[in-house]
């Protein structure tokens, strides 16, 4: 049999066969001996279980918001490693052509940067047609670009409030109606929002942050059943507290460490490398009967 390197009769009815990659229990037929030829597979077979391919992004274009630090960038540089061209979209357009530079060098994909408020409708305009007029259709879209504004409802202004969802829910709903047009003509997709474990759990004086990202799980579903027809896929991921940028200048108070990395079972920070393994598989073929779901990446918070 091809690939099969050892055989082991365990009964005298089955048989464990193991080859270089899998293994098979096979149920001998009635009139079965140690000397009968059984056929288990064939090459098509194995052709129609790729393993590791439907993981492989060569020659896909992805979007990336925020994608210039944080778990933006840990995620673009993941699809990268995986084959993905990549647009990283930011403020900071400076910023943005280093890290295009970077990527391209370390994983020899094509990166760009280009620099748009995402919350701005005109400025996504932009960006839409400067992507598909110089770079190319996306058939990936991360919507990664967030902010945080931490305070007592009483404490905070209506104005900040406001500030928080424009970037946290307009935004992703933007860019995604920018770019499904593309995908709808291409029939093919994959949208995968940014949202929190603080999408589906409370925590004091988060109001704006949790609000939005409530806002986000639901936007998330409702596009996976909007979008399905055309075989484009949007799913969520949930990080839990990962020491990005945002969370820095706050690592050592008291209440984050009780009650936020507390509150994990790993009893630690997320590391970046450890959302790319989530960004990979749902920007990928692999995903393909995955949508409308929230990944989390926790450490165990909502395990509780």
């Amino acid at each position: 049999m091809h690939g099969c390197s050892k055989q082991k009769f365990v009964s005298s009815t089955h048989s464990i066969w193991i080859s270089e990659s899998d293994f098979w229990l096979l149920e001998y037929p009635e009139n079965f001996s140690k000397n009968s030829i059984v056929t288990m597979t064939t090459q098509d077979d194995l052709n129609a279980l790729p393993g590791i391919d439907l993981f492989r992004l060569n020659g896909q274009l992805a979007v990336v918001t925020g994608g210039s630090r944080g778990l933006g960038w840990a995620m673009a540089c993941g699809l990268a490693s995986a084959g993905a061209n990549v647009l990283l979209v930011s403020r900071n357009q400076e910023q943005l052509a280093k890290c295009a530079e970077t990527i391209a060098s370390t994983y020899g994909t094509k990166a760009w940067g280009y620099a748009a408020d995402v919350g701005d409708e005109s400025s996504v305009e932009k960006l839409k047609d400067y992507c598909l007029s110089q770079v190319g259709s996306p058939s990936i879209l991360i919507n990664n670009a967030g902010i945080n504004i931490r305070g007592a409802i009483d404490k905070l202004s209506f104005d900040q409030f406001k500030q928080v969802l424009a970037t946290n829910v307009q935004a992703p709903w933007l860019v995604t109606r920018a770019f499904v047009e593309s995908m709808k003509e291409n029939r093919y997709g994959r949208i995968i929002h940014i949202a929190s474990t603080l999408g589906l759990v409370g925590l004091a004086n988060r109001t704006p942050y949790t609000a939005s990202k409530g806002a986000v799980v639901q936007l998330t579903r409702a596009m996976a059943l909007e979008f399905a027809p055309w075989n484009i896929t949007c799913n969520a991921i949930c990080p839990g507290p990962f020491l990005t940028e945002m969370n820095k200048g706050v690592a050592d108070d008291p209440d984050i460490k009780t009650n936020i990395v507390g509150a994990t079972v790993i009893g630690r920070w997320g590391e970046l490398k450890e959302i790319q393994g989530a960004a990979i598989y749902l920007a990928s073929p692999g995903s393909s009967f995955t949508t409308g779901s929230m990944l989390v990446v926790d450490g165990g918070w909502t395990a509780r």
